[in-house]
Protein backbone atom coordinates (compact mmCIF):
# COMPACT_ATOMS: atom_id res chain seq x y z
CA UNK A 1 0.00 0.00 0.00
CA UNK A 2 2.78 2.02 0.54
CA UNK A 3 3.74 2.32 -3.38
CA UNK A 4 -0.02 2.82 -4.07
CA UNK A 5 -0.70 6.49 -4.56
CA UNK A 6 2.36 6.92 -6.58
CA UNK A 7 0.95 4.09 -8.26
CA UNK A 8 -1.86 6.62 -9.00
CA UNK A 9 0.12 9.74 -9.21
CA UNK A 10 1.91 7.87 -12.14
CA UNK A 11 -1.25 7.74 -14.08
CA UNK A 12 -2.19 11.41 -14.57
CA UNK A 13 -5.81 11.24 -13.92
CA UNK A 14 -6.18 14.24 -14.67
CA UNK A 15 -5.85 13.96 -18.04
CA UNK A 16 -8.79 11.33 -18.24
CA UNK A 17 -11.31 13.66 -19.29
CA UNK A 18 -9.53 14.53 -22.13
CA UNK A 19 -8.79 11.62 -23.52
CA UNK A 20 -12.58 10.16 -23.17
CA UNK A 21 -14.01 13.49 -24.72
CA UNK A 22 -13.58 12.78 -28.35
CA UNK A 23 -14.65 8.57 -27.98
CA UNK A 24 -17.82 9.97 -26.07
CA UNK A 25 -18.68 12.25 -28.98
CA UNK A 26 -18.01 9.61 -31.51
CA UNK A 27 -20.01 7.41 -29.38
CA UNK A 28 -22.91 9.73 -28.59
CA UNK A 29 -23.38 10.96 -32.34
CA UNK A 30 -23.76 6.86 -33.01
CA UNK A 31 -26.24 6.57 -30.68
CA UNK A 32 -28.17 9.39 -31.91
CA UNK A 33 -28.56 7.88 -35.55
CA UNK A 34 -27.94 4.14 -34.76
CA UNK A 35 -28.78 1.31 -32.00
CA UNK A 36 -25.76 0.93 -30.12
CA UNK A 37 -25.06 -2.24 -27.51
CA UNK A 38 -24.24 -1.14 -24.34
CA UNK A 39 -20.57 -3.72 -24.02
CA UNK A 40 -19.78 -2.02 -27.62
CA UNK A 41 -19.97 1.83 -25.13
CA UNK A 42 -18.40 0.34 -22.12
CA UNK A 43 -15.21 -1.38 -23.78
CA UNK A 44 -14.32 1.71 -25.85
CA UNK A 45 -14.56 3.88 -22.55
CA UNK A 46 -12.35 1.02 -21.27
CA UNK A 47 -10.17 0.83 -24.04
CA UNK A 48 -9.58 4.40 -24.22
CA UNK A 49 -8.72 5.38 -20.84
CA UNK A 50 -6.31 2.19 -20.61
CA UNK A 51 -4.90 3.99 -23.68
CA UNK A 52 -4.18 7.06 -21.97
CA UNK A 53 -2.60 6.08 -19.05
CA UNK A 54 -0.61 3.48 -20.82
CA UNK A 55 1.18 6.72 -22.29
CA UNK A 56 0.92 8.58 -18.95
CA UNK A 57 3.50 5.77 -17.81
CA UNK A 58 5.27 5.48 -20.70
CA UNK A 59 5.79 9.08 -21.31
CA UNK A 60 7.29 9.90 -17.73
CA UNK A 61 9.56 6.86 -17.67
CA UNK A 62 10.34 7.63 -21.63
CA UNK A 63 10.64 11.53 -19.65
CA UNK A 64 13.24 10.34 -17.55
CA UNK A 65 15.14 7.97 -19.48
CA UNK A 66 16.39 10.58 -21.66
CA UNK A 67 17.03 13.56 -18.74
CA UNK A 68 13.77 15.65 -19.88
CA UNK A 69 12.62 15.96 -16.27
CA UNK A 70 15.26 17.48 -14.65
CA UNK A 71 15.50 19.69 -11.34
CA UNK A 72 14.04 22.55 -13.66
CA UNK A 73 11.16 20.80 -14.77
CA UNK A 74 7.92 23.28 -14.29
CA UNK A 75 5.19 20.62 -14.32
CA UNK A 76 3.68 18.43 -11.47
CA UNK A 77 5.93 15.98 -9.88
CA UNK A 78 6.42 12.81 -11.19
CA UNK A 79 7.05 9.49 -9.24
CA UNK A 80 9.87 8.35 -10.55
CA UNK A 81 11.66 11.37 -10.85
CA UNK A 82 11.15 11.94 -7.07
CA UNK A 83 12.52 8.69 -6.71
CA UNK A 84 9.24 7.05 -4.90
CA UNK A 85 8.44 4.34 -7.98
CA UNK A 86 12.02 2.43 -9.79
CA UNK A 87 11.95 1.61 -13.67
CA UNK A 88 11.10 -1.79 -13.12
CA UNK A 89 7.84 -0.35 -11.48
CA UNK A 90 7.01 1.34 -14.57
CA UNK A 91 8.25 -1.12 -16.38
CA UNK A 92 5.42 -3.54 -14.41
CA UNK A 93 2.61 -0.69 -15.42
CA UNK A 94 3.24 -0.58 -18.74
CA UNK A 95 3.13 -4.53 -19.07
CA UNK A 96 0.04 -4.35 -17.36
CA UNK A 97 -2.17 -1.82 -19.51
CA UNK A 98 -0.66 -3.35 -22.58
CA UNK A 99 -2.50 -5.96 -21.59
CA UNK A 100 -5.71 -4.68 -20.45
CA UNK A 101 -5.80 -2.25 -23.92
CA UNK A 102 -5.46 -5.46 -25.69
CA UNK A 103 -7.99 -7.58 -23.66
CA UNK A 104 -10.69 -4.62 -23.68
CA UNK A 105 -10.06 -3.50 -27.29
CA UNK A 106 -10.94 -7.07 -28.63
CA UNK A 107 -13.58 -7.72 -26.09
CA UNK A 108 -15.04 -3.93 -28.01
CA UNK A 109 -14.73 -5.68 -31.49
CA UNK A 110 -15.69 -8.71 -30.89
CA UNK A 111 -19.08 -7.01 -29.12
CA UNK A 112 -19.58 -4.53 -32.04
CA UNK A 113 -18.78 -7.23 -34.89
CA UNK A 114 -19.50 -10.76 -33.21
CA UNK A 115 -16.28 -11.92 -35.11
CA UNK A 116 -12.76 -11.22 -35.31
CA UNK A 117 -12.49 -12.59 -38.50
CA UNK A 118 -13.59 -10.35 -40.98
CA UNK A 119 -12.49 -6.78 -43.17
CA UNK A 120 -13.93 -4.69 -40.31
CA UNK A 121 -12.75 -6.02 -37.09
CA UNK A 122 -9.07 -6.95 -38.76
CA UNK A 123 -8.54 -3.28 -39.84
CA UNK A 124 -9.75 -2.76 -36.01
CA UNK A 125 -6.92 -4.76 -34.84
CA UNK A 126 -4.25 -3.45 -37.00
CA UNK A 127 -5.34 0.62 -35.63
CA UNK A 128 -5.64 -0.88 -32.24
CA UNK A 129 -2.00 -2.30 -32.58
CA UNK A 130 -0.77 1.35 -33.49
CA UNK A 131 -2.75 3.38 -31.24
CA UNK A 132 -0.55 1.10 -28.53
CA UNK A 133 2.76 1.56 -29.91
CA UNK A 134 1.88 5.47 -30.62
CA UNK A 135 0.67 5.50 -27.04
CA UNK A 136 4.51 3.88 -25.52
CA UNK A 137 6.99 5.82 -28.41
CA UNK A 138 5.68 9.50 -27.68
CA UNK A 139 9.06 9.57 -25.63
CA UNK A 140 9.92 5.95 -25.53
CA UNK A 141 12.49 3.96 -27.71
CA UNK A 142 14.98 4.71 -30.13
CA UNK A 143 14.16 8.82 -31.69
CA UNK A 144 10.34 9.11 -29.95
CA UNK A 145 8.39 11.21 -32.09
CA UNK A 146 7.38 13.48 -29.14
CA UNK A 147 10.89 14.72 -29.38
CA UNK A 148 10.96 15.24 -33.03
CA UNK A 149 8.03 17.74 -32.94
CA UNK A 150 5.54 15.14 -34.25
CA UNK A 151 3.58 15.46 -30.89
CA UNK A 152 0.76 17.77 -32.61
CA UNK A 153 0.11 15.16 -35.85
CA UNK A 154 0.09 11.81 -33.12
CA UNK A 155 -2.42 13.73 -30.99
CA UNK A 156 -4.35 15.31 -34.24
CA UNK A 157 -4.68 12.13 -35.22
CA UNK A 158 -5.66 9.35 -32.16
CA UNK A 159 -7.26 11.74 -30.26
CA UNK A 160 -9.05 13.17 -32.72
CA UNK A 161 -9.62 11.32 -36.05
CA UNK A 162 -9.56 7.83 -34.55
CA UNK A 163 -10.99 9.03 -31.18
CA UNK A 164 -14.54 10.34 -32.76
CA UNK A 165 -14.28 8.73 -36.13
CA UNK A 166 -13.50 5.15 -34.78
CA UNK A 167 -16.33 5.55 -31.94
CA UNK A 168 -18.46 6.41 -34.29
CA UNK A 169 -18.02 3.31 -36.41
CA UNK A 170 -17.31 0.58 -34.10
CA UNK A 171 -20.33 1.48 -32.45
CA UNK A 172 -22.87 2.29 -36.10
CA UNK A 173 -20.73 0.16 -38.59
CA UNK A 174 -21.29 3.07 -41.14
CA UNK A 175 -18.91 6.10 -42.37
CA UNK A 176 -19.05 9.30 -43.36
CA UNK A 177 -17.33 12.39 -44.37
CA UNK A 178 -18.68 14.67 -42.37
CA UNK A 179 -18.03 12.82 -39.07
CA UNK A 180 -14.65 14.23 -39.37
CA UNK A 181 -15.48 17.96 -38.79
CA UNK A 182 -16.26 17.00 -35.05
CA UNK A 183 -13.69 14.58 -35.01
CA UNK A 184 -10.69 17.50 -36.33
CA UNK A 185 -12.82 19.70 -33.55
CA UNK A 186 -11.51 17.07 -30.49
CA UNK A 187 -8.37 16.61 -32.41
CA UNK A 188 -7.46 20.37 -32.82
CA UNK A 189 -8.63 20.77 -29.16
CA UNK A 190 -6.59 18.05 -27.90
CA UNK A 191 -3.50 19.42 -30.05
CA UNK A 192 -3.92 23.37 -28.26
CA UNK A 193 -3.80 21.00 -24.58
CA UNK A 194 -0.27 19.74 -25.47
CA UNK A 195 0.63 23.28 -27.58
CA UNK A 196 0.01 24.83 -23.44
CA UNK A 197 2.36 22.12 -22.06
CA UNK A 198 4.60 23.01 -24.33
CA UNK A 199 4.53 26.79 -23.98
CA UNK A 200 4.93 26.44 -20.49
CA UNK A 201 7.98 24.06 -20.79
CA UNK A 202 10.43 25.73 -23.37
CA UNK A 203 12.90 26.78 -20.90
CA UNK A 204 13.97 22.81 -20.07
CA UNK A 205 12.28 21.41 -23.41
CA UNK A 206 14.85 23.07 -25.13
CA UNK A 207 17.99 21.15 -24.27
CA UNK A 208 16.10 17.80 -24.75
CA UNK A 209 13.67 17.94 -27.68
CA UNK A 210 11.73 20.02 -30.28
CA UNK A 211 8.08 21.59 -30.43
CA UNK A 212 6.22 23.25 -32.22
CA UNK A 213 6.68 26.59 -29.26
CA UNK A 214 10.55 26.08 -29.71
CA UNK A 215 10.36 26.49 -33.29
CA UNK A 216 8.12 29.42 -33.88
CA UNK A 217 8.62 31.19 -30.61
CA UNK A 218 5.94 32.22 -27.98
CA UNK A 219 4.35 34.72 -29.86
CA UNK A 220 3.94 32.36 -32.98
CA UNK A 221 2.86 29.66 -30.30
CA UNK A 222 -0.03 31.56 -28.97
CA UNK A 223 -1.16 33.04 -32.31
CA UNK A 224 -1.01 28.70 -33.43
CA UNK A 225 -2.65 28.29 -30.12
CA UNK A 226 -5.45 30.62 -30.79
CA UNK A 227 -6.41 29.64 -34.62
CA UNK A 228 -6.51 25.94 -33.36
CA UNK A 229 -8.84 26.75 -30.48
CA UNK A 230 -10.80 28.90 -33.70
CA UNK A 231 -10.45 25.95 -36.17
CA UNK A 232 -12.01 23.24 -33.40
CA UNK A 233 -15.20 25.55 -33.07
CA UNK A 234 -15.41 25.97 -36.77
CA UNK A 235 -15.52 22.32 -37.95
CA UNK A 236 -18.28 21.65 -35.14
CA UNK A 237 -20.21 24.20 -36.55
CA UNK A 238 -20.00 23.60 -39.36
CA UNK A 239 -21.10 19.95 -38.65
CA UNK A 240 -23.63 21.32 -36.96
CA UNK A 241 -25.21 23.07 -40.08
CA UNK A 242 -24.97 20.30 -42.06
CA UNK A 243 -27.66 17.95 -40.25
CA UNK A 244 -31.58 18.83 -39.79
CA UNK A 245 -31.27 22.08 -38.04
CA UNK A 246 -32.15 21.67 -34.47
CA UNK A 247 -31.59 24.57 -31.60
CA UNK A 248 -30.27 21.59 -29.53
CA UNK A 249 -27.34 20.70 -32.27
CA UNK A 250 -25.74 23.94 -30.64
CA UNK A 251 -25.85 22.91 -27.30
CA UNK A 252 -21.98 22.72 -27.15
CA UNK A 253 -22.08 26.92 -27.51
CA UNK A 254 -22.45 27.14 -23.73
CA UNK A 255 -18.76 26.39 -23.06
CA UNK A 256 -17.79 29.43 -25.52
CA UNK A 257 -17.28 30.93 -21.66
CA UNK A 258 -14.85 28.70 -20.67
CA UNK A 259 -13.16 29.15 -23.72
CA UNK A 260 -12.68 32.56 -23.83
CA UNK A 261 -11.28 32.45 -20.11
CA UNK A 262 -8.81 30.06 -21.34
CA UNK A 263 -7.65 31.53 -24.36
CA UNK A 264 -7.05 35.10 -21.95
CA UNK A 265 -4.85 33.55 -19.72
CA UNK A 266 -2.70 31.56 -22.45
CA UNK A 267 -2.27 35.51 -23.51
CA UNK A 268 -1.56 36.62 -20.52
CA UNK A 269 0.58 34.30 -19.24
CA UNK A 270 4.07 32.59 -19.43
CA UNK A 271 6.22 29.98 -17.95
CA UNK A 272 4.71 28.40 -14.78
CA UNK A 273 1.71 30.50 -14.51
CA UNK A 274 0.15 28.82 -17.67
CA UNK A 275 -0.15 25.50 -15.39
CA UNK A 276 -3.81 26.35 -14.79
CA UNK A 277 -4.47 26.73 -18.10
CA UNK A 278 -4.17 23.25 -18.51
CA UNK A 279 -6.90 21.67 -16.60
CA UNK A 280 -8.77 24.55 -17.57
CA UNK A 281 -8.76 23.54 -21.36
CA UNK A 282 -9.36 19.66 -20.37
CA UNK A 283 -12.45 20.77 -18.73
CA UNK A 284 -13.92 23.17 -21.26
CA UNK A 285 -13.19 20.29 -24.19
CA UNK A 286 -15.02 17.63 -22.14
CA UNK A 287 -18.00 19.75 -21.39
CA UNK A 288 -17.75 20.78 -25.08
CA UNK A 289 -18.26 17.22 -26.57
CA UNK A 290 -20.72 16.12 -23.52
CA UNK A 291 -23.14 19.00 -25.35
CA UNK A 292 -22.40 18.06 -28.60
CA UNK A 293 -23.09 14.66 -28.39
CA UNK A 294 -25.97 15.54 -25.94
CA UNK A 295 -27.77 17.57 -28.01
CA UNK A 296 -28.10 15.03 -31.06
CA UNK A 297 -29.59 12.58 -28.32
CA UNK A 298 -31.85 15.57 -26.74
CA UNK A 299 -32.74 15.80 -30.49
CA UNK A 300 -34.57 12.71 -30.51
CA UNK A 301 -36.80 12.69 -27.41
Amino acid sequence: MGKFKYYVSAMRLRTLPLSVAGVSLGLMLALADYKVHWTVILFALLTTVCLQILSNVSNELGDFLNGTDGDGRLGPAYSLTDGHLQKKDFKRMIALYVILCVVFGLAMIRCSFGTFFAVEPLLFMVLGAAAILAAMRYTLGRNPYGYRGLGDLYVFVFFGLVSVAGAYFIASHEMFWRILLPASAIGAFSVAVLNVNNIRDMSTDAATRITIPLKIGETGAKVYHTCLIAVGWCCMAAYSMMRVYDIWHYLFVLTLPLFIVHLAGVWKRSGKDLDPMLPLLSVSVFCFALLGGLGYLIYLL
